[in-house]
């Protein structure tokens, strides 16, 4: 009998496939982005239904097959129900899982991603923390971390305290990002720096992020 793998991460996208099915892609720590297909995900009581949505982290016990895998069970460590009941927040989590499918890859070494990741959602459902700093801090990290920071911007000044906050963004750890405020005047600003990063990173429209700009 072939044995099963037991990958950790978390699940980005779910979409319905035939009566009671689920395909599902996750960000994982060993191996990058996965495709995983979970049977009967979808049926009335199944206890796979909760563990297959998206935002949850966890262990998820796969077998791999030659395009897919196919899970079998899970250990779910987060689950991050706090956003059912935080509109804003959810419409902003789904915005970071769009995005981090964009840029990631299957089979990449994606460890910092999905630390990323799961640190701002985290950041997300604690009331301390502004949202609008939270968008900023991540995008310009994503960015950061695959690789294509292309410096601070010419042609323009920005206040010192902005810079300090890009430079704690760009060389702190991960784990230590959402841990400083900023004034109203440094947030328009790193805002408007996270918008120039964005678009030069992402070169198609992300469906998420055109809902969050007419909400």
């Amino acid at each position: 009998m072939k044995e099963y793998i037991q990958l950790t991460g978390m699940v980005l996208l779910a979409t319905p496939v035939n009566d009671y099915d689920r395909r599902t892609v996750i960000l994982t720590k060993e191996r990058g982005k996965i495709t995983a297909f979970c049977r009967g995900a979808r049926r009335q009581g199944s206890k796979m239904m909760a563990v297959t949505n998206p935002f949850v982290f966890g262990t998820f016990k796969l077998y791999e097959g030659r395009d897919a895998y196919n899970m079998i069970d899970a250990d779910i460590t987060h689950y991050f129900e706090e956003l059912r009941s935080d509109f804003e927040g959810a419409y902003l989590g789904m915005y970071f899982l769009e995005f981090t499918d964009y840029c990631t890859r299957e089979n990449n070494d994606d460890v910092l991603m999905l630390k990323l990741l799961f640190q701002s959602i985290r950041a997300i459902i604690k009331p301390n923390i502004n949202n609008d700093l939270v968008r900023a801090v991540f995008e310009i990290k994503a960015v950061a971390v695959n690789g294509e920071y292309p410096g601070i911007p010419t042609g323009r000044e920005y206040l010192p305290p902005t810079l300090h906050a890009l430079n704690h963004i760009i060389e702190s750890d991960i784990e230590h990002l959402y841990t400083f405020a900023v004034s109203d005047e440094v947030l328009k600003e790193l805002r408007s720096l996270a918008d120039i990063y964005r678009k030069r990173f992402v070169d198609r429209p992300l469906k998420s992020l055109e809902i969050i700009d007419t909400v």
